[in-house]
C-alpha cells in the first residue's frame, strides 16, 4: 500500500466519533477516578451537615458548608465531563504541533502538584476566602461546562462557536473558572513553591487561549469579530 494511501486512511480516521472517543478515554477515566476518590469523603461531609441541620443549624461551621458545596459542585463538573467527553462533536479543526498539546495538558494538569506540598495552617478568615474562590471558580466553569455541551475539548480545536451564556461575556469562562478555583487551593498550601506552581499553571493557560483563538479563528470567520466585542478574561481589562 502506498504511503499516500495510508496517510490519506489516516487523516478520513482522525475524523471518526470512534477515533475521537478513543483519545478522550484516558481524560475519561482520570475523572471518573476523581469522583471515585471524592465520594468517600463527600459522603462523610453530606452527613456533617445533615447532622447539624437536624441537631442545631446555629453551629453549623461556614467552612463545612462551603467545603461540601464546591466539592459537590467538583463532582458534579467531573461527571458531566464524562459525558460530554463521551457524546461531543467530532472537530472540525485541530492545532498542530506537539507545544499546543503540551500547553493544553499542562494548563489542565499542573494544579495536581500541590498534591506534593504540605497545607498551611490558615487562619478563618484567609481559610474561608480560600474556600469561596474555590467554589466561586468551580461554579462558574460548571456553568461554562454545561453552556459549551458537546464542544468541550482539552486540545485546541474546533467543534462548534460558542457565544452564549458565559461566553458572552468573557472568550475563556471555562479556563476563567479554572485559574480562579487553583488560586483559591493555593492558599490553603501557600508558600513559594504553591506560588510557582500558580504562576506555570497560569502561564500554560494563556498559552492554550492563544493557541484555540488562532484554531477558532481559522475555523470560524466570524470568530473574530466576536474577539473585537469580547473580553479573553476580565471585561472592560483583559
Amino acid at each position: 500500500m502506498e504511503i499516500a494511501t495510508v496517510r490519506e486512511r489516516l487523516k478520513a480516521l482522525r475524523r471518526t466519533k470512534l477515533y475521537d472517543l478513543l483519545t478522550a478515554v484516558p481524560l475519561m477515566a482520570w475523572f471518573a477516578y476523581s469522583v471515585a476518590q471524592m465520594l468517600p469523603q463527600l459522603s462523610h461531609r453530606i452527613a456533617l451537615v445533615t447532622l447539624f441541620v437536624r441537631t442545631d443549624p446555629s453551629v453549623l461551621p461556614a467552612s463545612l458548608v462551603l467545603r461540601t458545596l464546591s466539592e459537590v459542585a467538583a463532582l458534579i463538573f467531573f461527571a458531566l465531563s464524562i459525558v460530554l467527553y463521551a457524546v461531543r462533536r467530532v472537530p472540525q479543526q485541530a492545532a498542530l504541533g506537539f507545544f499546543p498539546r503540551v500547553a493544553a495538558v499542562a494548563g489542565t494538569f499542573s494544579s495536581l502538584g500541590f498534591l506534593w506540598l504540605p497545607p498551611q495552617e490558615l487562619s478563618s478568615p484567609l481559610f474561608l476566602t480560600s474556600l469561596l474562590l474555590i467554589l466561586a471558580g468551580i461554579a462558574f466553569a460548571l456553568w461554562a461546562l454545561l453552556v459549551l455541551g458537546r464542544s468541550i475539548s482539552l486540545l485546541p480545536q474546533a467543534r462548534r462557536l460558542v457565544t452564549r451564556g458565559p461566553y458572552a461575556i468573557v472568550r475563556h469562562p471555562l479556563y476563567l473558572g479554572e485559574m480562579v478555583a487553583v488560586t483559591g487551593i493555593a492558599l490553603q498550601y501557600f508558600s513559594p513553591w504553591a506560588l510557582l506552581l500558580v504562576g506555570v499553571s497560569w502561564v500554560f493557560q494563556f498559552l492554550r487561549m492563544t493557541y484555540e483563538e488562532r484554531v477558532l479563528s481559522q475555523s470560524f470567520p466570524e470568530y473574530k469579530d466576536y474577539m473585537m466585542r469580547t473580553a479573553r478574561l476580565v471585561p472592560g481589562v483583559y
